[in-house]
């Protein structure tokens, strides 16, 4: 992991949040290579649960919604995460992940298992108290009304979904999609950007007649894996399913599969499907006072849908491409580290060299090559720094899959030499072949 974390660092893939001021603790700033891999993997989802099928929809909710929303939703009352504060350093921290204990742990329970607090090693802990891990703000020109940032993108959807109906009349089962923002004021951030304060989601709410709900979780149970394993490319034997037990499901979940991922922080959740029942939608009903029953077309039959969550975190699936793609090798007896990206996800499809940058007729036929390659493929990059030796393993660490170098014979024949990220393996092809 210490690997990875350097190589984003020292490439530009991510940064600590605000860090020319010392940082700022669970936040993450995406360089130009990070920014790109991180889009290529939300316009691949975009692509694959949106563009690709007949029965989602796309939409983008306010960050900022009306109060009544999260009342509605329970995360008011009950969106917390136990916090315990050690009396002696005074450095708070997540009770329930100081060892194996459940989201109710006490402190009894943590004197008991002789639990050490991680910085000073002492055992003196206070009373373990439910902290909301909302963010309150203030909207208004008084600045009296408290609004919040909203913890999950799922509750934009759901207030939508009456609008999407009368506007779109879609057939039933259906889904909303919806990527964004969402904020979670997280006690004690870790592992990179696996656990952060502000992150992203790629949400869907797939709406559902109850009388089907079984076959319906179990076909978008095989299209997540689908998803992840022939779309971004994830391997398969690093990827599990926890049927989450009863205890252990939302109050609102009747079925919950969580998708682990094996990360080099270990196995962890990657991303969860969960069927949510008419929780939501019943809970606005309720609320609002407006009428969420779907009728089906051609009938006189109502009720509300239910619905089936699947949910992605951005930084999560992008950390996994990270580790999968992550790759050390020996090549000619030196050490090569290389990110064996998929095409489609590397922020460069390829990079355009000339073989020597002070020859002006190479460099000349180089340019000649790069701008029509950018004007066709727009993700092409160029480099002359160095030896080719060195490009080619620059490249080969930020994750190009091929290299296009323009030598002496280019300007003879126009052909270039084009090298595989991978195999290292090289081919000349006429330029018009590009």
């Amino acid at each position: 992991m210490e690997n990875i974390v350097n190589l984003c660092k020292r490439r530009g893939f991510i940064w600590q949040g605000s860090e020319i001021y010392g940082g700022m603790s669970g936040t993450w700033d995406y360089g130009p290579l990070g920014t790109a891999l991180k889009r290529n993997i939300m316009q691949a989802w975009w692509q694959y649960w949106v563009e690709d099928r007949e029965d989602m929809y796309g939409i983008d909710a306010a960050i900022i919604m009306n109060p009544r929303t999260w009342v509605a939703s329970g995360h008011t009352a009950t969106f917390s995460d136990p916090l315990v504060e050690c009396k002696f350093c005074h450095n708070r921290f997540r009770a329930d992940k100081l060892g194996n204990f459940g989201a109710n742990v006490t402190t009894e329970e943590l004197v008991t298992a002789k639990v050490k607090c991680p910085v000073c090693g002492k055992i003196d802990w206070s009373e373990v108290k439910q902290f909301n891990m909302m963010f309150e703000t203030k909207v208004g020109a008084t600045g009296n009304d408290v609004a919040y940032l909203r913890p999950e993108t799922a509750q934009g959807i759901f207030t939508n979904y009456r609008n999407v109906v009368d506007t779109m009349y879609p057939d039933l089962p259906f889904g909303l999609c919806q990527q964004g923002k969402a904020f979670r004021n997280e006690i004690s951030p870790r592992d990179f950007v696996f656990r952060s304060r502000e992150f992203e989601q790629m949400e869907i709410e797939y709406f559902i007649n109850p009388k089907t709900w079984e076959a319906d979780f179990e076909k978008l149970l095989n299209d997540c894996h689908e998803f992840l394993e022939q779309i971004i490319g994830l391997p398969k034997d690093l990827i599990h399913e926890l049927d989450v037990t009863e205890e252990d499901r939302a109050h609102y979940s009747r079925r919950t599969i969580d998708i682990e991922f094996d990360y080099p922080i270990g196995r962890e959740e990657l991303m969860g499907i969960a069927y949510r029942t008419d929780f939501d939608l019943s809970n606005i009903q309720r609320e609002s006072g407006k009428n969420m029953e779907y009728t089906i077309k051609g009938t006189t039959e109502k009720f509300i849908p239910h619905v089936i969550e699947p949910s992605f975190g951005v930084e999560r699936l992008l950390m996994a491409v990270l580790t999968s793609a992550y790759t050390e090798d020996e090549i000619a007896g030196e050490k090569r580290t290389l990110l064996k990206l998929p095409e489609h996800l590397a922020p460069f499809r390829s990079c355009v060299s000339p073989l020597l940058k002070n020859k002006p007729e190479l460099v000349a036929k180089a340019q000649e090559v790069y701008q029509t390659l950018r004007q066709k493929y727009h993700n092409v990059t160029w480099d002359d720094s160095g030896n080719i030796g060195k490009r080619y393993r620059k490249q080969d660490e930020i994750g190009t899959p091929k290299c296009i170098v323009i030598d002496f014979d280019t300007i003879e024949d126009n052909t270039v030499t084009i090298r595989d990220r991978d195999t290292t393996k090289q081919i000349r092809t006429p330029i018009s072949d590009l």
